[in-house]
């Protein structure tokens, strides 16, 4: 994104109001037994104040803080292309009216998707860097299963297909340490992931957070989350087998001290990300030392 646009680009997070088919009753209740959105919301991003306002608070905050001055409007809670067009190309143009956001990124399930909408997101990327990151959580439909997710993985690949199709960017979120999955089923998931020339990823390590079906069922019959040290092993073995080309935006989920439950780490996020950064330099390697293909993603500025 610097390269791109010449200077570091930040998210400013929108919460524009939108739900989720698996919690208004379309495919279910209760969403994914993981999900409790205040784990990751931040308490400026609230659906009551209006998107433009919280643009300008979010630009104004990380103006003073960073001096940052170009910004990704990032409608992030819940599904955000969960809407009729008309809404979505209210609240997209809205946010994009806004001189220094350069783009927009959009945090949604891949069974939101559809030609009509990618359509719209194909139109304003003609002058404006667009983004879809879906969730993808799972390669496994025996784990998209176990979180009721309410699709499985050949629907992502469908609309991964579909979006890349229309020359607009794609992400994926993935999370690690599903109870379903041994270690080896989630370091295969980078091969797989490699394959299909995402242009961002973001990784969490499950966390078990208050309030949700999950929390639960850890209470009832608690399963194994990562410890510190053997997260720190697992993600630089991830990404060494992670095709170089895909950018990654998050290496670790940190859900508030207040909520979370499973695994407490008790780090800072500055102190993580130096702790997986040093284990890349004790290790002497690099993302995509073990990668078995060869990159043929277009470098962004062709984009």
């Amino acid at each position: 994104m610097k390269k791109r646009f010449g200077t570091t680009v930040y998210k400013v997070n929108v919460d524009a109001g939108f739900t989720c088919p698996n919690r208004d009753g379309s495919l279910g209740f209760g969403g994914c037994i993981y999900c409790n959105n205040d784990s990751f919301r931040p308490s400026s991003c609230k659906p009551s104040i209006a998107v433009k306002e919280q643009i300008k608070n979010g630009i104004s905050y990380l103006s003073r803080r960073y001096g940052a001055s170009k910004f990704l409007a990032y409608f992030q809670p819940y599904s955000n292309t969960y809407a009729p067009i008309e809404e979505l190309e209210l609240f997209y143009k809205e946010a994009l009216a806004e001189p220094a956001v350069i783009g927009i990124a959009i945090g949604t399930r891949p069974d939101c998707i559809d030609s009509e909408k990618l359509a719209l997101l194909e139109s304003l990327s003609k002058n404006h860097f667009i983004l879809v990151e879906y969730g993808l959580q799972s390669i496994y439909d025996k784990t998209l299963s176990f979180i009721n997710r309410g699709h499985d993985y050949k629907t992502f690949l469908d609309a991964v297909s579909l979006t890349k199709s229309r020359g607009i960017a794609v992400g994926a979120h993935l999370i690690v340490g599903f109870p379903t999955e041994t270690k080896k089923e989630m370091l295969d998931m980078a091969d797989e992931i490699s394959g299909l020339h995402l242009d961002f990823l973001k990784i969490h390590q499950l966390q078990v957070v208050k309030d949700t079906p999950l929390a639960q069922m850890y209470k009832e019959n608690p399963f194994h989350t990562f410890e510190y040290e053997e997260f720190l092993d697992f993600i630089a073995d991830f990404i060494e087998k992670l095709s170089p080309d895909i950018v990654l935006q998050r290496l670790f989920a940190t859900a508030p001290d207040n909520i979370l439950i499973a695994p407490r780490w008790d780090r800072s996020r500055h102190q993580i990300t130096n702790d997986i950064q040093q284990r890349f330099v004790d290790r002497d390697t690099f993302q995509g030392k073990k990668y078995k293909g060869q990159g043929v993603i277009a470098p962004l500025s062709s984009l």
